[in-house]
């Protein structure tokens, strides 16, 4: 994952955040009211309706707005890991994983989240190191074996 411009976006997650506000314009669309609906009378579940309608839209409106900030002006913290960030680690079993960190969740199950638990712990850590995280079952150390930052 290559970071865009100083957004501290990677190309995946711009891509992510633009199908997010396609799907989200789409459904603000499929709100709409048809053509002639406002002017016919009817009852009152009708005008109900048609109010639901309006407040689901403007909900989408808003989400659309925080999707489109992000887009425009990133989601880096600098206080956070860098998106494409790749971190080796040994858990307490023996087991070594490699994630990528990621600014945004995805499908990717290979990633973490810089905002997560385990994310945050990282924060600061190099080869050697041994972090603490909490998890629903407790907390949990692994050990840093590498953490890469992303090219530019």
């Amino acid at each position: 994952m290559v970071i865009s411009g100083d957004k501290g976006l990677s190309e995946a997650a711009r891509r992510q955040l633009e199908k997010e506000i396609a799907d989200l314009r789409a459904q603000r669309a499929a709100l709409a009211p048809q053509p002639g609906e406002q002017e016919r009378t009817g009852d009152a579940a009708d005008q109900a309706d048609v109010i639901d309608r309006a407040e689901a839209a403007a909900r989408l409106e808003r989400q659309i707005a925080d999707v489109s900030a992000k887009l425009e002006h990133g989601a880096y913290d600098s206080s956070l890991l860098p998106d494409g960030t790749r971190v080796s680690l040994q858990f307490a079993d023996g087991d070594k994983e490699v994630f990528t960190v990621v600014t945004l969740p995805g499908e990717d199950a290979d990633s973490v989240t810089s905002d997560s638990p385990l994310g945050l712990a990282l924060v600061g850590a190099k080869a050697g190191d041994e972090v603490t995280y909490r998890t629903p079952r407790g907390e949990t150390t692994v050990t840093v074996l590498e953490l890469t930052p992303p090219k530019d």
